[in-house]
């Protein structure tokens, strides 16, 4: 399969054309029209600094469903000491800059560009983007955030600067979406910490099905 060089014209090749590794197109912008068509279609943006935008649809894609969530004994326990306190979207830039700053297992660098919070901080604005936010006495010390469209959650990324910070609100999260009738949780690719809460991989097929019909409920 190739990979589709986008032009300004607001359109994406369908994602099942995405090669083997998910990657689908290069180029376009982060317009808030363009992010959003593509989380609709199952597609979303990643990659570094000094790389043209890359656009990808991974197969199998690692989705959680708010019923399925799995909560260890450790973390319940840590929860029910009610240690954190968990707000929605009261600090959303400063969730997203944490984000960025974050340390990652794969290695040095980020790819939450400055470009790309600019983007995502205006589709806040526009009541797309959410954040949770973990605080211990006041001081934000984890959190995470993404993307609401419909009943569809598309995670993006979470950091934590206090053990289980993250955690706690990742649960807090998908507890408020049962409760919303979320239908899933995108979590895009495989990682065992999100496996270990009941996340689980699906053919992108399935998943395609699937946003379409969520991201279309009210």
């Amino acid at each position: 399969m190739p990979v589709f060089t986008l032009s300004k014209r607001l359109s994406f090749p369908p994602a099942h054309l995405a090669i083997k590794e998910g990657l689908l197109a290069v180029g376009g912008d982060l317009s808030p029209e363009r992010l959003l068509l593509a989380y609709r279609n199952g597609i979303f943006p990643w990659y570094s600094k000094d790389e043209p935008i890359l656009w990808w649809s991974p197969d199998p894609r690692l989705v959680l469903y708010p019923g399925e969530l799995r909560i260890s004994k450790s973390l319940r326990k840590v929860i029910k000491r009610n240690g954190f306190q968990i707000t929605f979207d009261k600090a959303f830039d400063a969730v997203i800059q944490a984000c960025a700053e974050a340390k990652r297992a794969y290695g040095e660098g980020t790819w939450i560009t400055d470009e790309m919070q600019s983007a995502y901080c205006e589709l806040h604005r526009r009541g797309y983007a959410h954040s949770v936010e973990a605080r211990q006495d006041g001081k934000l010390v984890g959190g995470l955030y993404g993307i609401a469209i419909g009943r569809a959650f598309f995670g993006e990324s979470m950091f934590s600067r206090v053990s289980n910070a993250s955690k706690v609100a990742f649960v807090t999260l998908v507890d408020h979406l049962k409760l919303l009738k979320f239908s899933l949780v995108d979590c895009q690719v495989r990682t065992e910490h999100l496996i270990r809460f009941g996340a689980r991989e699906v053919p992108r097929k399935v998943f395609l099905e699937q946003v379409a019909m969520a991201v279309e409920k009210k």
